[in-house]
């Protein structure tokens, strides 16, 4: 059974998606200063930069950038436009922006919050029961949510705190024996797998490996997600020459299907490391809990 866990600590909501006993999603939501995904501004359009694709806009204060792709021709510097934030910001630049129809007002500025990352989940989850451990939060999310929420002391049950407490690690247990180390870079993050004491010797049969490394994806993606490691990921597979690597591509495209992001596997690099790109939406988990 699908449920959604809300536990609050400070101005921070920490919410999980849960079916049966696997964690399979993990937001945390800053209620003080939301990301600000879904948030409507007027904005004034400052440069247009045709090497870029694209042109910043003033949000009152804040530059965003929004992509030719997301905009809409005849705009000329000064314009004033209705823009909602596609991606926060994150990696030092400003908020991703798409044009909206709607009116604009006569000066840059915030018009409407987005509606946060709980929603949106719930919207995704139309049947899933919520369980919060806050009743601020149920008050101020009762004029649109009354019907699916329940206060529990113990939305977070001990289990579920400590495989959280574990995202915060770079590295994670896969099973069998093997883990994943993360490391994250500004241009990419990259996965090495471990294959560990599930190798067995050095000899172990190219067969073996193959069937190991398969059997490792769906908790691989799974930490991918839980992470929200998003952008470029390379993912380097244990105890296998490049060629055979190619016959990974199935199970991977198999396994990213569960991705609620639509991530893509592009393919192998002639290193034979897996190359998936993931939508930056929201700042990874990482980026969060740093100090």
């Amino acid at each position: 059974m699908m449920r959604i866990a809300v536990s609050v600590r400070g101005d921070t909501a920490r919410i999980a998606l849960v079916n049966g006993d696997e964690l399979r999603e993990y937001i945390l939501w800053n209620l003080a200063q939301p990301d600000g995904v879904g948030d409507i501004y007027t904005g004034r359009l400052t440069a247009k930069l045709p090497a870029m694709a694209g042109s910043f806009v003033d949000l009152g204060g804040v530059d965003g950038f929004l992509p030719d792709s997301a905009s809409a021709p005849g705009l000329s510097k000064g314009s004033y436009i209705s823009v909602q934030v596609t991606r926060a910001p994150q990696g030092g630049k400003g908020p991703r922006l798409a044009l909206l129809a709607e009116p604009p007002a006569d000066r840059p500025g915030l018009l409407r919050r987005g509606p946060g990352p709980l929603p949106e989940l719930l919207r995704r989850f139309p049947k899933a029961e919520v369980f919060i451990d806050d009743y601020a939060l149920i008050a101020r999310l009762r004029p649109t949510m009354a019907a699916r929420m329940a206060y529990q002391a113990d939305a977070f049950d001990a289990v579920l705190e400590d495989e959280i407490a574990g995202l915060a690690e770079p590295t994670a247990a896969l099973g069998q024996g093997a883990k994943m180390h993360i490391a994250a870079t500004a241009a990419l993050t990259a996965i090495d797998i471990d294959a560990g004491a599930a190798s067995g010797d050095l000899n172990a049969k190219p067969q073996a490996q193959m069937a190991l490394n398969i059997a490792l994806i769906p908790e691989i993606i799974r930490q991918m997600i839980l992470r929200n490691l998003s952008g470029a990921i390379v993912i380097d597979f244990a105890g296998m020459k490049p060629k055979a690597r190619m016959r990974l591509i199935e199970p991977l495209t198999l396994a990213l299907k569960s991705d609620p992001l639509p991530s893509k596997l592009l393919g192998f690099s002639n290193l034979g490391f897996a190359e998936i790109t993931r939508p930056r939406i929201r700042p990874q988990l990482h980026e969060m809990l740093a100090p």
